[in-house]
């Protein structure tokens, strides 16, 4: 069911439509707002569900497979459980299409930021905003706003890290094409290259059997894995400054888009719409709870 309006966003959208219909010159975002500059692919009517959308009537969303909790429950994205299936369903609700007409589709994480046409309307799937990557893609605005964290087994030594010092000989991992690798090299900077996994499945199984001795994953994921997965594992910190930022970093997740697609503008009005009547906060604390705090270490 289609979340009410307030008057806010009822603003929101009609500023999103009054630029599109104006043609108003692309912009660079604001620093830290992770929104994405107006498409060159021209703005699509904003009106519910009429967006030219890949199948007509329908809105179809991507993400990965498997789909990981907190961010979604039981590899089911078509339940409206867990964190990103809850967002893609509020703002598939701004945009006029209700739970019948979302269909989901499976993106390979790497596929889905790379150039090219893509199978999907947009993509949600813990995708970190980036320069580098907007040069292949679009972006939505920030729907979250992203920590890292460093996991590691409770009897490794790298549990009882304090401070970025602690890890540089600390053999760390992370998933390839993420900005958990970029937090590796870009804030920790080991002395060892880290090793690098095509997915958090394969870099669990690897700090199990002590090929690395920490992970670094999203803030929630760290929690989720060591309350869940690996019991034996503990949070150890999390990281900021480039590519491990949180608020303060400036590091957000996006909906994922085509290149110049028409539905940037009328996807980031809906997201602004849900940040600005308090339902991603709602749905980040209904979701992500647990991911309250863990050290910072600097």
């Amino acid at each position: 069911m289609p979340l009410p309006r307030t008057s806010a966003v009822a603003a929101l959208i009609a500023g999103a439509l009054l630029a599109a219909v104006t043609g108003c010159a692309a912009q660079d975002p604001a620093p830290g707002t992770g929104a994405s500059a107006p498409s060159p692919g021209g703005s699509a009517d904003c009106s519910p569900g009429a967006l030219p959308t890949r199948t007509a009537g329908t809105l179809s969303v991507g993400t990965d497979k498997p789909a990981y909790a907190p961010w979604f429950s039981e590899d089911r994205p078509e339940s409206g459980k867990g964190f990103e299936s809850a967002v893609a369903y509020a703002v598939a609700a701004k945009l006029g299409y209700p739970k019948e007409k979302v269909s989901w589709v499976v993106a390979p994480f790497g596929r889905a930021t790379a150039p090219g046409p893509k199978d999907f309307d947009f993509d949600i799937n813990q995708v970190s905003i980036s320069a580098e990557r907007r040069q292949a893609v679009d972006f939505s605005s920030g729907y979250y706003d992203v920590r890292q964290a460093v996991i590691a087994l409770k009897s490794s030594r790298a549990a009882s890290a304090r401070s970025l010092a602690d890890l540089k000989g600390v053999k760390l991992g992370a998933q390839v094409g993420t900005t958990s690798l970029e937090a590796i090299t870009g804030t920790v900077r080991p002395s060892a290259p880290p090793a690098v996994f095509d997915s958090n499945d394969l870099a669990k199984a690897a700090l199990r059997n002590g090929q690395v001795e920490a992970l670094v994953v999203d803030l929630p994921t760290a929690f989720y894995i060591t309350g869940a997965e690996v019991t034996e594992a503990v949070v150890v910190g999390q990281l900021t400054g480039v590519g491990g930022g949180g608020g303060d970093g400036g590091e957000q997740f996006g909906l994922v888009l085509d290149k110049g697609s028409r539905l940037t503008g009328c996807v980031s009005a809906a997201v602004d719409a849900l940040r600005a009547d308090g339902t991603l906060a709602r749905l980040e604390q209904e979701w992500l709870s647990d991911a309250v705090s863990a050290p910072v270490l600097r």
